[in-house]
């Protein structure tokens, strides 16, 4: 137990002055748009794939559930609300901690063994606003469009589903989708997309910085930014949806 909360103090601590840090002068926008670059497009695809396969179970498990009560044209309506509210934003931040948290604790983690954190703080080059900024910026770019590709793909393969395999009528399907939905759904959406991806970065270049020494030490780096990251969009993903739903 006082370990975890050292480690909450610890993160508290590092995300203050990395604040401190970024505020006092303005981001590098070459690697900014370059992390931007390198995490949508290694993310991208794994991420339609996910939400493609996602999609189509909504659609079979819906129907299968409403099947029974003769509510099958309903399908539409539950794929709308479950994934667009919940399970987009969830897969979206889940593949990017994944593919992109994992590369960013090791490459800081590297980064640490190799004592090149230690020659940047040498030459009086803040390493929290060199090294966490432009991915911080990066992935807050490239989330809400992460995000709502998940979701294009994952309800256009469910409405394929449920139309040709499971023969629903498509217009039957798109206005049930379309009633159950409302703009600050999106927006919800969205904002998820945004506190995950700012969740993501901060906890893998935490866990990076703060890497044990040799490759054990890299390893276990990139295993607790998974894992911490999981965590901890899981349960804000809650918060929210109390906030936003409850």
């Amino acid at each position: 137990m006082r370990s975890a909360l050292a480690n909450i103090g610890r993160f508290a601590f590092f995300v203050a002055r990395f604040l401190r840090a970024a505020l006092r002068q303005p981001p590098p926008e070459g690697k900014t748009l370059q992390q931007a670059w390198s995490i949508g497009i290694r993310s991208l695809p794994i991420l339609l794939i996910i939400g493609a396969f996602v999609g189509t179970n909504l659609s079979i498990q819906g129907y299968a559930a409403f099947h029974p009560l003769g509510g099958e044209r309903m399908v539409g309506m539950f794929v709308a609300l479950a994934g667009i509210r919940e399970l987009a934003p969830i897969i979206a931040a889940a593949m990017v901690a994944a593919k992109a948290g994992t590369e960013m604790a090791s490459q800081v983690a590297v980064m640490r063994i190799k004592e090149q954190i230690d020659a940047l703080e040498v030459m009086a080059v803040d390493p929290l606003w060199y090294l966490i900024t432009p991915r911080l910026l990066g992935i807050l770019l490239v989330m809400p469009a992460l995000t709502i590709l998940s979701t294009s793909v994952m309800v256009t393969a469910a409405y394929l589903v449920a139309v040709y395999q499971l023969g629903l009528s498509g217009p039957d399907f798109i206005e049930f989708a379309r009633q159950g939905l409302a703009p600050l759904d999106l927006f919800w959406c969205n904002l998820k997309a945004l506190l995950y991806g700012m969740v993501i970065c901060m906890v893998a270049c935490f866990c990076g910085y703060f890497s044990g020494p040799g490759p054990k030490g890299v390893g276990q780096a990139t295993n607790a930014a998974v894992v911490t990251s999981a965590v901890l969009v899981v349960v804000l993903n809650y918060f929210i949806s109390e906030l936003a739903y409850g």
